[in-house]
């Protein structure tokens, strides 16, 4: 039992406590070359976590940003999986089109930035074409391989008993594929997240990615480390449900 807790809790809490002393023998390292380093140390930034936590601007920017994510994985699922199935059920269709998704998927999504604010214009839309850009990829891909690993008498059952090709799609292959499109939204969450503070510094007048950009230029350097320490909280959390979701998936399907 005491074996199990120090697993579960007691090695995280001694990765955490190694990571704040190479962090602070960064800032020793650094302090005489660039004095400016000690406004990134560990004490000054959680005293200006606590601060900001106390402040009411940075909720709305968390809220704006977690919104943003929301619209940009939402539509990334409502394109991925369709072209996913797509895909996996249509040899013509994936030898046409799998080789454009594969050079497209390696193409950065910041790369597209200055195209995105050229058409789009500035504010939310381009932001949403980045994250969304960012995140499709890794859900079309793992729907197109969980179709490819059903069982084919499933279908040949589903077939035999005439149901129609729309019925096929919703009662056998979205139900059998559901753990392999949620492994996509976790990989694209951890995607999306990545892309969201840079693609935040195109023009819009709140989110995390301009909170860091704000503080650079008040010069708050504690808090913008503190901001960082925050999107990196969040991200946690944010991967930590999705595989909560994927497990209890896995958990009811058996």
């Amino acid at each position: 039992m005491a074996k199990k807790l120090f697993t579960k809790f007691g090695l995280p809490l001694v990765g955490l406590a190694c990571a704040l002393l190479l962090w602070s023998m960064g800032v020793t390292a650094l302090e005489k070359s660039t004095p400016i380093a000690t406004a990134f140390a560990p004490l000054p930034t959680a005293l200006a976590f606590r601060e900001m936590l106390g402040g009411s601007d940075i909720w709305l920017h968390v809220v704006l940003s977690l919104q943003r994510v929301a619209v940009g994985l939402g539509l990334a699922i409502i394109i991925g999986v369709p072209l996913g199935v797509l895909v996996a059920m249509s040899k013509s269709f994936s030898g046409a089109a799998m080789p454009l998704f594969q050079l497209l998927r390696m193409i950065s999504p910041l790369s597209w930035m200055p195209i995105a604010v050229m058409v789009l214009g500035v504010g939310d839309a381009p932001v949403y074409f980045l994250l969304t850009f960012a995140a499709v990829w890794p859900i079309l891909l793992n729907t197109a391989a969980g179709v490819a690993r059903l069982d084919p008498n499933w279908l040949l059952l589903a077939r035999s008993l005439s149901a129609t090709r729309s019925e096929i799609v919703f009662k056998v292959i979205l139900p059998g594929i559901t753990a392999d499109i949620l492994t996509g939204v976790r990989l694209a969450i951890g995607i999306i997240w990545i892309v969201l503070v840079p693609a935040e510094m195109l023009g819009v007048s709140a989110g995390l990615g301009y909170f860091i950009l704000d503080t650079r230029d008040r010069l708050a350097y504690s808090e913008l480390m503190a901001a960082i320490v925050l999107i990196g909280i969040l991200g946690f959390i944010l991967d930590y449900l999705a595989r909560a979701a994927h497990a209890r998936w896995l958990h009811v399907k058996n």
